[in-house]
């Protein structure tokens, strides 16, 4: 039962990561919080951070799929990334130190507190604006980078909403925001594993914060099913699918928040 819930739990988050830029981390951290708690050897003191480390191991592999999908598309502004990627980067290490610093309760709670006000974002309608870039897109890549890393997602919800305002089409934020997703997820990755390296009482078959079986169980089905999310995403109208998935992650959010 275990493997069958990662194995789907990987086909929605990589059809969700190529189909609204999400990177699959809002449905990948509570799904796994959820299976870990059936795991005796998975410690209830690391079960947040945990759940994180790995999304975030399986974004760095999904984004690759999606950015080569989008890539197709013509749909990944190029420069906008190498702009974002230095304050990524930092952002992202400095997301690991503070998930570290918090208890696992304290941490699902801030989750908590995160998805809700993501699924909010969904029924939001971002105004056309006629705001260019700012300059120092590094300060904005390093906020992007620690609080997607602190809650293990790809960034899409707060890269592709920023983009639009800076008047970027959603389209091009999209594809953008996937390959952002790329630096936040590896350096994010590289982050739990050194601070979680010395931590005592985690399960067999994990480096730091990663736990690498569920990792496996995971990745296959979001690399083959971000591109076709991605394909899904250029050919049919997702307004309706957004708002159901708003709401799904609003219930989830909500319960994570009073468990």
């Amino acid at each position: 039962m275990e493997i069958f819930s990662l194995l789907l739990l990987g086909i929605i988050a990589g059809t969700l990561a190529g189909l609204l830029g999400v990177g699959g981390g809002i449905i990948i951290v509570p799904t796994l919080v959820w299976i870990f708690h059936f795991q005796p050897e998975i410690p209830n003191t690391s079960i947040m951070q945990i759940a994180i480390g790995t999304s975030l191991a399986t974004i760095s592999i999904t984004s690759i799929s999606s950015i080569i999908a989008h890539h197709r598309y013509a749909a990944v502004q190029w420069r906008i990334v190498w702009q974002l990627t230095p304050g990524i980067i930092i952002g992202a290490l400095f997301g690991a130190i503070i998930a570290d610093a918090l208890t696992s309760d304290t941490l699902q709670k801030f989750f908590a507190l995160f998805i809700i006000l993501v699924s909010l974002q969904f029924f939001l309608t971002i105004p056309a604006s006629h705001r260019k870039l700012p300059r120092h897109l590094h300060l904005v890549g390093m906020f992007i980078g620690q609080i997607s890393a602190l809650f293990g997602i790809g960034g899409g919800s707060l890269t592709v909403p920023f983009l639009v305002w800076c008047n970027i089409s959603i389209r091009n934020a999209v594809g953008t925001s996937a390959a952002c997703g790329f630096p936040i997820a590896l350096f994010g990755t590289i982050g739990f594993i050194a601070t979680g390296w010395n931590t005592k009482g985690l399960p067999a078959w994990s480096s730091g914060y990663i736990y690498w079986p569920a990792f496996i169980a995971i990745t296959p089905m979001t690399l083959l099913f971000a591109q076709f999310g991605a394909k899904l995403a250029h050919n049919i109208p997702v307004k309706t699918l957004k708002n159901f998935f708003a709401i799904f992650i609003a219930i989830i959010g909500i319960k994570m928040l009073f468990t």
